[in-house]
């Protein structure tokens, strides 16, 4: 559907991309991840038309549209800052690109009414100048816009990061639904980490203008490619030197010179043990109830280690108390230190 050849973009003498590849499939939601200043609106905005690459081609269906101009490219785009018009009626924002493309006034008015359906919005709401609205209702309402020409794809930019994080939490729901609903090939970009892993059918992890990892969720957390994605995507803990030499002297193998990881909720608290189990005493730090989970800082080994248990109704832990941690040994990621 889009790919992006060996994009490489530049302002002046700083290099914004270096060599960026990817493919999206039709019909796919398809994010891009990482800090700020890695790229990923940079990459976006290529993808529109609004930055020309210095080289390298993006291609929409095989075909070559990297010279091609923003408004014929079919691509619908939300703002972070949903760039609406404020003093305009919700009806005559979201109809805004149907009069550029000079439809009549029925063929207009049936478009706007179905995708203001869809979206959840009222006729009452229709009528109301944008300003009136809550940033929700302002959410739906550039979505709409977006989608009411028919694009073959939408690319949104940081949609959700204006509203608080309840309702968050709730659009990015009815955001992946809509996506479902309408089929309709997305490329969403963010900072946060759990909107990435709840929405998209697979992630590209930027980092200072290069991808690190491209894959599903999935992949990208239980499956790092590299140490920097392996720390920017959710929670882990470092195993320091004094925890991997006593896992060497079980046989774990593990090379010294290289950094390993584990994710909080494959450390278990006073569970059996399987046969490729490392299982060692420790003391309770610290404990931090959440209703759903039970989150454990312990101390071994000279280091401190966060645990992440389900809550199953016992008594939790409490500072002081003495455990027995257990690890799958399969769970660890290592990865090999950079050179300077």
């Amino acid at each position: 559907m889009i790919k992006l050849n060996d994009i490489v973009v530049k302002f002046g003498d700083f290099t914004a991309l270096h060599d960026i590849n990817v493919n999206v499939k039709e019909g796919e939601f398809f994010t891009f991840l990482g800090p700020s200043g890695c790229g990923k609106t940079t990459t976006l905005r290529t993808i529109t038309g609004f930055i020309q690459p210095a080289s390298g081609t993006v291609f929409m269906n095989g075909k070559d549209i990297t010279r091609v101009p923003i408004e014929k490219r079919d691509i619908g785009v939300v703002f972070q800052s949903y760039a609406l018009f404020p003093t305009m009626t919700v009806y005559d924002n979201i109809a805004f690109g149907l009069k550029i493309k000079k439809l009549n006034k029925q063929e207009i008015d049936q478009k706007v009414r179905d995708i203001a359906r869809k979206v959840d919005l009222s006729d009452e709401q229709l009528a109301k100048a944008v300003s009136q609205l809550s940033g929700g209702q302002q959410q739906r309402v550039a979505i709409a816009r977006a989608l009411v020409t028919s694009p073959k794809i939408i690319c949104l930019d940081e949609p959700l990061s204006n509203l608080d994080a309840k309702l968050r939490v709730q659009l990015r729901n009815e955001l992946k639904k809509m996506q479902k609903d309408f089929g309709i090939t997305s490329i969403y970009v963010t900072h946060d980490q759990e909107e990435a892993l709840t929405l998209s059918d697979r992630i590209a992890v930027f980092n200072k203008g290069y991808i690190e990892q491209i894959g599903t969720p999935n992949e990208i957390y239980n499956h790092s490619a590299t140490e920097f994605v392996c720390n920017f995507i959710g929670d882990i803990n470092r195993l320091e030197d004094n925890i991997v030499a006593a896992m060497n002297e079980k046989g774990a193998g593990l090379d010294p010179a290289w950094h390993h990881y584990i994710r909080l909720e494959r450390l278990h608290v006073n569970k059996k043990d399987d046969a490729d189990h490392f299982s060692f005493d420790a003391q309770v730090v610290a404990s931090e109830y959440y209703g759903l989970y039970i989150k454990y800082t312990i101390a071994a080994f000279g280091q401190t280690l966060r645990v992440i248990e389900k809550n199953d109704g016992s008594t939790p832990f409490t500072q002081g108390d003495t455990v027995k941690v257990s690890f799958s040994t399969s769970n660890i990621m290592s990865y090999a230190p950079k050179e300077a």
